[in-house]
């Protein structure tokens, strides 16, 4: 059964390898993240492990029992309580109900780990299994997105409150 953890040194090799496999099937929904991001990958790493420890960011990873990396889900914008949610999942396992499943378990533990009370997350008008993950998860839209936040993609905007069961 995949599990959720916290993101460590040990895992850059797994997270560049399902960064790799996976880049195409994300740029169909989402902004390609560009070579650079490639080239730069352990700086960005380190960068993040870096997030982390100050406690302005947490970065999580869905890993196989194989120690293969499925997904990412990170909370960042630490801000008053609340934060922003951003995710992927690998192609392989899209539509099994595995981004639903984190995304609930993340919200558990953005509140008894992290102390936050709400989450936020946003979504381009075109992906339509991401707004479904987000509404089983609790999640409710609030609004329209900034393109500027989703790649120059129109979007919406989903908020859930942690201290309310979904």
């Amino acid at each position: 059964m995949p599990e959720l953890k916290r993101l460590n040194a040990g895992h850059a090799p797994a997270v560049l390898a399902f960064e790799l496999a996976n880049r195409a099937y994300f740029a169909a929904s989402i902004s390609d993240r560009g070579d650079e991001f490639f080239r730069q990958f352990a700086d960005r790493h380190s960068a993040s492990l870096a997030e982390q420890e100050a406690g302005i960011s947490a970065f999580y990873v869905l890993v196989a029992e194989d120690g293969s990396v499925l997904g990412r889900f990170n909370l960042y914008r630490f801000e008053d309580g609340a934060a922003d949610l951003g995710y992927r999942v690998a192609q392989h396992v899209t539509g099994r109900g595995v981004a639903t499943a984190a995304v609930r378990e993340l919200c558990r533990l953005a509140v008894a780990r992290h102390g936050l009370r709400a989450l936020r997350a946003a979504t381009s008008r075109n992906n339509a299994a991401s707004q479904r993950v987000l509404t089983k998860a609790g999640f409710v839209p609030v609004g329209p997105a900034d393109p500027a936040d989703l790649g120059g993609k129109p979007g919406t905007w989903y908020q859930r409150d942690l201290l309310l069961q979904p």
